[in-house]
C-alpha cells in the first residue's frame, strides 16, 4: 500500500490537520511514532502546519530509556524539527498514586503532551496508535466490561480532556477555545505496514523490550489472546476493527439522543449535584437511562476513567423499584438518592435542595377571584424558582378538553358559585380535615392525607392550602375537595393555577410531575 497516501486520505476525511496549527507529536522512537513523524514531515507543507516533537523518559528502563531519548533528540535535529524531552519517575509516582505503572505512565504522558501543547498554543496533539493497537484496545474494553463508548475503541479525532487522566483540575472542563484535539493519523494502518514503511525508507526505530514483557496486560493480549483468536478466524483483526467502526456510528446516534434528552430529564445541575426528574428518568428506554446516569457521573467526576457496569445497573434497579430515601452507591463517593419526584446524584454529605413545588411562608394571603399574585419566598432560598398564582372565572363550556382527568397538579377547577366566601391561601392548622375528591365525600384528616400521599414531613407545614372561609378547597398540587369540585350543576368555574416565574417554566408541568389533583 502507499502508506503516505493512505494517511493523507485519513487526514482529509477526518480533518486532522488545521492550517496554521503547531502539532505536538508524541515520539517514543519506536516504529509507529517514527513512521508518523516521517510521514507528517512530508505532509506539513501541504497543510501549512508546523511540527513539534515531544519525548517523555518514564524513568523505567534505565540506560535503554536514556538511549531512546538521545535518539529522538538527534533524529529530530537532523530533520530540523523542534523537540522537547522530559523525564518523570513513573514508578515512584505510581506508588504515590496507588496505580499500576501502565496507567500512571499513560496519565503522565498525556499530561506532558497537553502541557507542551498549551505552552506552544497548539490546538492538536498527535499520537501514533495503529490499527493493531485499536484491536487490542477494543478487546481490553470487552474483557474488562464496557459500554459502547469503550467498545468503539479509539477515534482518529478526539479531545484530550476526554481521556480522564486522574487530574483533579480536570474536574473543571476547559472552555471550547482551550480544548486540545487528539489526533491519530495511523489508526487505520497496520503494524506490519508501518514496519514495512520504516524498512523501505531506511528508518531505524528503537525497540522497547517491555513490548515483550507478558506481565503487562496489553502485551499478553498481543502475543497470546489475539494469535489464539486467529486460529478461529484468521481475519479477527479486521472483524474487530469493523465492529468498532459500527459501534462508533451507533454511539454517535445514541449520543445525539442523549444530548436531546438531557435538558428534559435533568431538573437542576451544578458542580456538586445533578437532580433528575424521577418520572422522566423512569420513562426513558433502558439504553438512555444508562447513558443519562453515566453522563451525570462523568460530569461530576471528569477525571474518572472507568465506570463499572454493575454500579450503573444497580443504581437503575433502585430508580425503577426503589422507594423514597433509597440510596445507590456509585464510584468516587457519589450517591444516587431517590426523592418523591427526583433522583439526586451527588457526593455523600451533600445538602439536598428541596424539590420544586410551591411553598407558602408567613401569614395567610387573601386571593382575588380574578387576578394574579406572587408567592413570597422563604429565607432559606431552597426554591428552584419563584411562583405565582393566577385566578379567573370561566363559563363551564369554556373548560379545556380533558379537564376531567386534569394531569397538571398545579391547576384546579372548582365550582365558582361555591367559592363566594373570601378565598385565602394558608398553611395547615391543627384539626384540619377535608373530603378528598375520589373518596365518595368521606372526610379525612389533613395529617393522614399528607402521610398517605408521602409528602415529606419537613414540607407539610408549608404546603399551600386554598381555603374558602374555614373550609379547605384544594391542597395545592395534591387534591381538590369533593365539595367544591365541578359537578353537573356547575355553570361557572373558578380556575386556579400555580406557575413558575421563570420563562422556561411556563410550559405545563404535567410531563414532569406525576401527581394528579383528582
Amino acid at each position: 500500500m502507499d502508506l503516505v497516501q493512505h494517511i493523507r486520505e485519513t487526514v482529509e476525511r477526518e480533518r486532522l490537520l488545521l492550517p496554521g496549527d503547531i502539532v505536538v507529536l508524541g515520539i517514543s522512537g519506536g516504529p509507529d511514532s517514527l513512521c508518523m513523524l516521517h510521514v507528517l514531515r512530508q505532509l506539513a507543507g501541504a497543510y501549512r502546519v508546523a511540527l513539534h516533537a515531544a519525548h517523555l523518559h518514564h524513568g523505567i528502563r534505565g540506560r535503554e530509556a536514556d538511549e531512546d531519548a538521545r535518539y529522538v533528540a538527534e533524529i529530530c535535529a537532523s530533520w530540523d524539527i523542534p523537540c522537547t524531552v522530559e523525564q518523570v519517575d513513573v514508578p515512584a509516582l505510581a506508588r504515590e498514586r496507588g496505580l499500576a505503572i501502565e496507567e500512571t505512565a499513560r496519565q503522565v504522558r498525556y499530561a506532558f503532551l497537553a502541557a507542551l501543547a498549551r505552552e506552544h498554543a497548539s490546538k492538536s496533539v498527535a499520537v501514533a496508535h495503529n490499527a493493531d493497537d485499536q484491536v487490542e484496545t477494543v478487546l481490553m474494553h470487552l474483557l474488562r466490561g464496557s459500554g459502547l463508548a469503550g467498545l468503539r475503541g479509539m477515534r482518529p479525532l478526539a479531545w484530550l480532556d476526554e481521556l480522564r487522566l486522574g487530574d483533579p483540575s480536570a474536574e473543571f472542563p476547559p472552555s471550547p477555545q482551550e480544548r486540545i484535539r487528539l489526533i491519530r493519523p495511523l489508526l487505520r494502518v497496520s503494524r506490519q505496514d508501518i514496519e514495512g514503511y520504516c524498512q523501505a525508507n531506511g528508518l531505524q526505530p528503537r525497540f522497547d523490550l517491555s513490548n515483550l514483557d507478558r506481565t503487562y496486560y496489553r502485551v499478553r493480549l498481543r502475543h497470546e489472546l489475539i494469535p489464539f483468536l486467529e486460529t478461529y478466524n484468521p481475519a479477527i483483526r479486521q472483524v474487530v476493527r469493523r465492529t468498532a467502526e459500527v459501534i462508533a456510528a451507533d454511539y454517535e446516534l445514541l449520543r445525539e439522543q442523549l444530548d436531546a434528552t438531557w435538558p428534559h430529564v435533568v431538573h437542576r445541575e451544578s458542580d456538586e449535584a445533578i437532580v433528575y426528574d424521577l418520572a422522566t428518568l423512569r420513562g426513558l428506554p433502558l439504553s438512555l437511562q444508562r447513558s443519562v446516569l453515566r453522563e451525570g457521573i462523568h460530569r461530576l467526576r471528569r477525571s474518572l476513567r472507568n465506570i463499572n457496569w454493575i454500579h450503573v445497573d444497580d443504581a437503575l434497579d433502585i430508580v425503577r423499584q426503589g422507594h423514597t430515601g433509597t440510596v445507590a452507591t456509585l464510584p468516587q463517593g457519589l450517591l444516587l438518592t431517590l426523592g418523591y419526584m427526583q433522583a439526586t446524584l451527588a457526593l455523600e454529605g451533600y445538602t439536598f435542595c428541596a424539590e420544586d413545588w410551591p411553598r407558602l411562608y408567613g401569614a395567610p394571603l387573601p386571593l382575588p377571584l380574578s387576578g394574579s399574585m406572587d408567592l413570597p419566598q422563604g429565607e432559606g432560598g431552597l426554591e428552584a424558582r419563584s411562583w405565582m398564582v393566577t385566578t379567573r372565572i370561566i363559563e363551564r363550556q369554556a373548560l379545556p378538553e380533558g379537564w376531567e382527568h386534569n394531569p397538571d397538579p398545579y391547576i384546579a377547577y372548582v365550582d365558582a358559585e361555591k367559592t363566594s366566601a373570601p378565598l385565602f391561601l394558608r398553611k395547615r392548622q391543627p384539626g384540619d380535615w377535608f373530603a378528598p375528591l375520589g373518596l365518595d365525600h368521606r372526610r379525612q384528616k389533613l395529617r393522614d392525607f399528607m402521610i398517605n400521599a408521602k409528602i415529606p414531613q419537613h414540607e407539610r407545614a408549608v404546603v399551600p392550602l386554598l381555603v374558602c372561609g374555614t373550609q379547605i378547597v384544594w391542597i395545592v398540587g395534591w387534591r381538590v375537595d369533593a365539595r367544591y369540585a365541578v359537578g353537573e350543576g356547575t355553570e361557572e368555574v373558578l380556575v386556579v393555577r400555580f406557575s413558575g416565574r421563570q420563562p422556561s417554566d411556563d410550559e405545563p408541568l404535567a410531563a414532569r410531575l406525576p401527581r394528579a389533583n383528582r
